[in-house]
């Protein structure tokens, strides 16, 4: 009996530690992208600025362009680690909602707190991706998947609600007025809080896609 509960143990060990390890890379190579830039910033110093080896750089999280890829999919998820949007808290919270208006009310919530951790992140790609082919491709399809999602989204709003424009125009606007710039540009040269930008999301959403 000893030796599975000790082989358990040690596999539950050896989790955690590959998870902090990933943490602190992922910390390590925010800071550093934000300090240097994503081009000045080698993976040698994300390893050194993380405490661990290059090679383990590379088996936490592969080459550059994928830590870039994991840097945005866990300020998304606020964990270390991405989760499909289908498994996100919010996205099940909203599609359970009963009427529209709470759920745009728990899509804003979550866009206001996803903001702060994502724009800083979407900034250093979108400098990055005129330079860089991979950074590039990877911008276009996170602007892919936002849009998909938008539709997303709206589709189960009119499941629930009529609304007042066609579903690729109400997630059009949805996909521009979430966007992290408009975020950035309001709390960062503004002066607003995320919560007062999460306000102006439900009532922006209220009045443009609902109908009076």
């Amino acid at each position: 009996m000893p030796g599975p509960v000790k082989r358990r143990y040690d596999t539950t060990r050896r989790s955690e530690a590959a998870a902090r390890t990933r943490v602190a890379i992922l910390d390590a190579a925010r800071q550093l992208f934000t300090e240097r830039g994503y081009a000045a910033t080698p993976m040698t110093a994300i390893a050194g600025r993380a405490g661990v080896a290059l090679d383990t750089v590379y088996a936490s999280v592969g080459r550059k362009p994928q830590l870039a890829r994991l840097l945005i999919e866990t300020a998304i998820s606020g964990t270390g680690q991405a989760v499909p949007a289908e498994q996100r808290d919010y996205v099940r919270a909203t599609q359970a909602a009963p009427d529209a208006a709470t759920k745009i009310d728990i899509y804003a919530k979550a866009v206001a707190a996803i903001a702060p951790r994502l724009a800083p992140v979407l900034s250093i790609i979108q400098q990055a991706a005129p330079a860089e082919p991979e950074l590039a491709t990877l911008w276009e399809q996170i602007a892919e998947r936002r849009a998909a999602n938008m539709r997303l989204f709206v589709a189960d709003l009119a499941a629930v609600s009529p609304l007042r424009l066609d579903l690729d125009e109400a997630a059009d606007i949805v996909w521009a007025t979430n966007a992290t710039e408009l975020y950035q540009l309001l709390t960062g040269q503004r002066g607003w809080t995320p919560q007062r930008y999460e306000r102006f999301l439900a009532d922006t959403w209220r009045r443009l896609l609902l109908p009076g």
